[in-house]
């Protein structure tokens, strides 16, 4: 479904002055050279002054407070760059300045990097002295994580190296990928007319009523990626052995770990974690059964996957607005203050344009400035969803600024827990002022698919990158049909014999962003899903007293480990496997309310 050419004059695009005005911005240069000269000041400053007996906590401080001000400005200067690109990756311009600021901010680093390293070599007597000193509370957390990669650390010059060729390597193949993914033209017939789409346009189709339209955009999404399957295989092929390098190199014991540590989480609860949602997956087969009996279909087909229940009605990105104002609202009136600015201040940019970014993100931008929005807008109820799931993402990064640029982001762990909590708010909202039973029944069925793709899709996609890096480092460059093959054999553990997978599903791998941006990101999208679902469970259980623990929560963004934050703030204990019970529960009784609903339908026809 496209918006209506009216409606689409009501969707906002970003104002990005709060970063900078333009290309042509005078404050552009000035803070790359400002932020260059800072660098270099610094080093001379404090270069062998970190590792020393005589190294106190308040020098310490003054340290820290010197190298948040040039990383912030660092990160300002590449978060214009990204957003610029991110709008238009078609565009020479933009893709010459973010390469330019990447490579800027590689010369920047060349003169701060020597501070992680003497820190590190601080005996761990000494760290630990001197971060139980109030000084330093600002900047403990992150300067405990700095200690973790100790035994992954390299030489300076090693280190300068490996940030030099990022930007001729890994970096330069994930812009790669992008350019192609985001500037494909997928060409399918619709009502008889021949149309060419962007890869968010095309992807809309899979949701349509109709089975031929879905059938079609399958087949139009295949074509366009196998189109190009050769340069992207190159592309996995490059990726995958530069990690597997990497690793070597840094002496990372498995091909998750260097994520795990990221994540302020170990390999042995990943796994457990994997394995119990694995466990789960007849939740996903007895789903299915109950769609393919709902849709009236003897087979049911992967383009069948997101076929609606009842036709979708188009909702207008003002009338989206609404939706999430009042969801968020329901739950609090300072909450939905948050999100109205984005709306008011133009925070946001949701047209479709050629050459955009597919999906969605929000950027959290710098603690000085404020998060930005970017999603594809076609006016489906899906994409209400996707709105008010990135304005979570935004309400979290809002908050937890005033922790500073070193503890204003969170481990991927925990990154989804207020944008899933938002998606949860609106379908609440939702299911509440719907009588009508079929409709009810949707309703629910489209948000189970959202959470079998958070949850379980997820898994599949971390089971999926866990065996492409494996067989890479011992078998050596893979085919493309290989891909496939570990593809389908990971997917089809997730549908069962409920859903056939067609020839053409091998081969969607390929656009998939996060294989190629963050390797094993994915399993945090299920790790926070389950641990949203526990948390709204306990709202449930609480009442408004669960409100003002969940804001601290979120304030607090990464200032200490995760299941630190959330025993403190909200009373959870992330260890106990009740706890991670409570979200597998919530997938079984929304099926089973579905369930009933459809049996309810059955009998009274």
């Amino acid at each position: 479904m496209t918006p209506k050419k009216e409606n689409n004059q009501q969707i906002p695009a970003w104002d990005l002055s709060d970063l900078y005005t333009g290309l042509d911005d005078p404050h552009i240069e000035a803070d790359i050279n400002n932020t260059y000269e800072r660098a270099k000041a610094f080093e001379k400053a404090y270069r062998n002054k970190i590792n020393t007996d005589s190294l106190t906590s308040p020098f310490l401080q003054k340290v820290m407070k010197e190298l948040e001000i040039i990383s912030e400005q660092s990160a300002k200067l590449s978060t214009y760059a990204y957003l610029l690109y991110a709008s238009d990756t078609s565009n020479p311009a933009y893709g010459a300045f973010h390469e330019k600021i990447k490579e800027k901010n590689t010369d920047i680093r060349k003169h701060i990097l020597f501070f992680e390293l003497e820190w590190v070599q601080v005996s761990d007597a000494d760290a630990e002295a001197l971060l139980q000193e109030e000084a330093l509370s600002r900047y403990k957390h992150s300067l405990e994580n700095e200690r973790i990669f100790k035994p992954h650390k390299l030489s300076e010059p090693e280190e300068k190296i490996m940030d030099e060729k990022n930007n001729v390597g890994p970096l330069a193949f994930q812009r790669l990928f992008d350019e192609i993914i985001n500037n494909i033209v997928f060409r399918m017939e619709v009502d008889g007319e021949k149309k060419e789409l962007s890869e968010s346009e095309l992807l809309k189709f899979l949701y349509d009523e109709s089975r031929d339209i879905r059938k079609a955009a399958a087949r139009s999404l295949t074509e366009g990626l196998v189109a190009n399957g050769k340069t992207i295989t190159f592309i996995f092929n490059t990726l995958l052995k530069n990690s597997a390098v990497e690793d070597s190199i840094r002496s990372y014991p498995s091909v998750m770990a260097a994520q795990n540590l990221s994540n302020e989480i170990d390999q042995s609860t990943v796994d457990a974690f994997l394995n119990a949602v694995e466990a789960g997956y007849d939740i996903s087969h007895d789903y299915y059964r109950l769609k393919k009996k709902v849709l009236k279909v003897k087979e049911l087909y992967d383009y069948d996957r997101y076929a609606p229940i009842v036709l979708e009605e188009e909702v207008s990105f003002p009338e989206a607005q609404d939706m999430a104002l009042q969801a968020y609202g329901a739950f609090s009136p300072r909450v939905s203050s948050i999100v109205e600015k984005f709306f008011a201040h133009k925070w946001i940019d949701a047209k479709m344009q050629p050459g955009k970014r597919g999906g969605a993100f929000s950027h959290g931008a710098v603690p000085s400035v404020h998060p930005y929005i970017l999603m594809n807008y076609a006016g489906t109820l899906r994409d209400v969803s996707t709105l008010v799931h990135e304005l979570g993402h935004g309400v979290h990064q809002y908050l937890s600024r005033k922790q500073g640029m070193f503890h204003s982001n969170t481990p991927l762990t925990t990154a989804e827990t207020a944008s899933v909590f938002g998606e949860i708010l609106l379908f609440d909202y939702l299911k509440k002022r719907e009588s009508d039973p079929r409709k009810r029944l949707a309703l629910i069925m489209g948000k189970c698919e959202e959470m079998y793709a958070t949850v379980f899709r997820q898994v599949i996609f971390t089971r999926f990158e866990e065996a492409i890096h494996t067989e890479r480092r011992e078998k050596g460059e893979l085919e493309q049909k290989r891909y496939d093959e570990i593809w389908m054999e990971q997917n089809k553990k997730m549908f069962g014999d409920t859903l056939t997978l067609t020839d053409d599903y091998a081969h969607w791998w390929l656009y998939i962003p996060h294989f190629v941006h963050v390797p094993f990101y994915c399993y945090a999208y299920a790790f926070g899903q389950l641990l949203v679902l526990a948390l709204y469970q306990k709202y449930l259980e609480d009442g408004k007293s669960f409100v003002p623990g969940y804001i601290d929560l979120l304030s607090a963004g990464g200032s200490d480990a995760p299941h630190v934050l959330l025993h403190k703030h909200v009373g959870v204990d992330i260890t106990d496997p009740a706890f991670w019970q409570k979200g597998m529960n919530i997938l079984r009784d929304m099926l089973a309310e579905a369930v009933d609903i459809e049996a309810s339908l059955d009998k009274n026809k």
